[in-house]
C-alpha cells in the first residue's frame, strides 16, 4: 500500500503509551520514531531504562481492519 493511503499514526518522541508485554499492559516513552519502528524506554522491575522495540502498526493497529479472533458459529 502506497504511504499515502496509509493511515499516520501521531505520535512523538517523548510520548508515553501503553502496550503489550508479555501478556501484560506496559508504559513507556517513546525514545525513538522512524516510519516502521518505535523505540520505547520502559522501566522494568530489575532493568531500568530498557529499550523496547515495536513496529508502529503493533502499538496503534490501522482503523477499520477487523479482528478475526472472535467468531461465533
Amino acid at each position: 500500500m502506497p504511504p499515502e493511503f496509509r493511515e499516520v499514526i501521531k505520535m512523538k518522541v517523548g510520548d508515553t503509551i501503553k502496550f503489550d508485554f508479555a501478556g501484560k499492559k506496559k508504559q513507556g516513552v517513546v525514545h525513538k520514531l522512524f516510519p516502521n519502528m518505535v523505540y520505547l524506554k520502559v522501566d522494568f522491575e530489575k532493568d531500568k531504562g530498557k529499550i523496547v522495540k515495536r513496529k508502529r502498526n503493533v502499538l496503534a493497529p490501522p482503523k477499520g481492519k477487523k479482528s478475526a479472533a472472535k467468531k461465533t458459529s
